[in-house]
């Protein structure tokens, strides 16, 4: 395993624990922070990342990887979609995993998260995989910091969404994810904004976002 195999597994460990924490199963039906997305619904979003990276890892890839994770965000239909009702904003699997229940979504994250161990473990995870749902591919790096990214920003929706603390991430998982997004953000609005966002709480900008 590499720094990133592993700073997967002790994200998605934590995933696993704020996933499953039972103020989730209480507000399962509540909205969340998220528009239209129920406490449920978000937290099957999240451990899905677990899950995409248990069917993803195995397979070897169709075709040569895009050049990396900020790539892969600005060709990302979902990052392009203008509206909650474009269809890259689809929720159909949130909903229909949310109605299977807590206890299903924690059975189905749990079993991700072992199969995604072992395939990093016994290095059976392959170097470049194929992202079936956007029609390109990564190499495996670059595949689990886009899963980072999802758990990390999902992590602390979820905790907002049923008031318990946003998890705290190792460095090695959290420090790639922050570069990411600001190398993202600064793309998007500019090298001032970014830096009056970080450093000057007097002229903040209103909204500075990666995506």
């Amino acid at each position: 395993m590499d720094t990133r195999d592993r700073a997967f597994l002790a994200a998605a460990q934590i995933t696993l624990d704020l996933v499953a924490d039972p103020a989730v199963e209480r507000n399962w039906d509540a909205d969340s922070s998220l528009e239209r997305m129920t406490v449920g619904m978000l937290a099957c979003h999240l451990g899905r990342q677990l899950v995409r990276a248990a069917e993803v890892l195995p397979v070897p890839a169709t075709g040569p990887p895009v050049d990396g994770a900020a790539d892969h965000y600005r060709r990302a239909p979902w990052v392009l979609a203008e509206s909650l009702d474009d269809p890259a904003n689809d929720r159909t699997r949130d909903e229909s995993e949310a109605a299977a229940g807590f206890d299903a979504m924690v059975r189905r994250c749990r079993e991700a998260f072992a199969r995604a161990d072992v395939l990093l473990r016994s290095d059976r995870a392959r170097a470049v995989v194929t992202i079936p749902w956007q029609g390109w591919s990564l190499r495996r790096d670059d595949f689990l910091l886009t899963r980072l990214v999802e758990i990390v920003v999902h992590a602390d929706d979820l905790a907002c969404s049923v008031d318990v603390d946003t998890p705290t991430f190792p460095t090695e998982a959290f420090a790639p994810v922050l570069h990411l997004l600001a190398d993202l953000a600064t793309e998007r609005h500019g090298q001032a904004r970014l830096i009056s966002a970080l450093a000057r709480a007097e002229r903040t900008p209103t909204t500075v976002s990666a995506f």
